[in-house]
């Protein structure tokens, strides 16, 4: 099953037969004091910076979220996917819990957007897919409820039923829905991650919907963080996750899931991989002749 999303100019198509989708993550404001100020001030700027870092790690797609108290999110967001959509050409996650906001960030959007995110709350899909079906787009879909976030992988695919039924009653077509299987922090349980795989697993085999996660949740509170995340990828792309929103700018994860794709036949000849060496090599080269 693919997911196509789409810029006026590139199209990136997820699925289990392509490279693994990289969502940068990084135009957040979430711990960014900073950057906090900045947008509360209107100044954009620093998205401009957080873009071009992003692509130069090789994102695919990039994640905008303008979540943040006291300002009008609505506005800011559909500022800042027009300000994204001028300095790149790749695909956006529109990236909010508030529909006024949602729906500002998609009447910006140039091109088919992926919307990040619902549970599977009945009222709150009967809300957003309808949004999601207007605007063409897909959606990334949460497999708990108001009643709880399910630590065993037979109920969140029960819930996966539920989101499924949604879609198809509002007329959301399944290759648009990219579920989270809810990564869960290590460092909380180190059974969870298990749990996390295995719910992958069952996705794939009774559904073959795509997947999506927040790569950095599973590696929360613990140390060498990068080394965690760049193990957990490629482990799960072999049970069938195939995109994941992460901080694009990091070597480490990116080196470990352009291995992955080589290794699962996902990259034709391994001109990706062959790629993205040369690029090192000559980054490398750059900096030793500059020192």
């Amino acid at each position: 099953m693919h997911t196509v999303l789409s810029s006026p100019s590139k199209n990136v198509t997820i699925g289990a037969d392509q490279p693994f989708c990289i969502i940068g993550e990084r135009i957040n404001p979430t711990g960014r004091k900073k950057f906090q100020e900045q947008l509360r001030s209107g100044d954009l700027s620093a998205i401009e910076t957080d873009v071009a870092a992003q692509v130069a790690g090789g994102a695919m797609v990039l994640d905008v979220n303008m979540g943040l108290p006291l300002v009008d999110e609505a506005d800011l967001l559909a500022r800042a996917v027009r300000l994204v959509q001028s300095l790149t050409d790749l695909p956006l996650c529109i990236d909010s819990s508030v529909i006024e906001a949602l729906t500002a960030g998609l009447a910006a959007y140039e091109g088919k957007a992926l919307v990040n995110s619902v549970t599977a709350e009945v009222e709150r899909m009967d809300i957003i897919f309808p949004l999601v079906k207007k605007y063409g787009a897909a959606i990334i879909c949460l497999p708990n409820d108001e009643h709880e976030i399910p630590e065993d992988p037979a109920r969140r695919l029960e819930l996966v039923a539920v989101i499924v039924a949604a879609a198809e009653r509002h007329g959301v077509p399944l290759e648009d829905v990219l579920i989270d299987p809810l990564a869960m922090p290590i460092g909380a349980d180190t059974s969870l991650v298990v749990k996390t795989l295995e719910t992958i697993h069952l996705i794939k085999e009774k559904y073959g919907l795509n997947t999506t996660l927040g790569a950095s949740n599973v590696s929360f509170g613990m140390p060498d963080r990068h080394a965690i995340n760049a193990t957990f990828l490629p482990m799960a792309a072999t049970v069938g996750l195939t995109s994941a929103i992460m901080d694009a700018r990091t070597p480490a994860i990116n080196t470990a899931i352009k291995a992955a794709d080589l290794l699962l036949g996902n990259d034709d000849w391994g001109s990706n991989w062959i790629t993205a060496h040369r690029a090192r090599q000559a980054a490398e080269n750059a900096a030793s002749a500059n020192a």
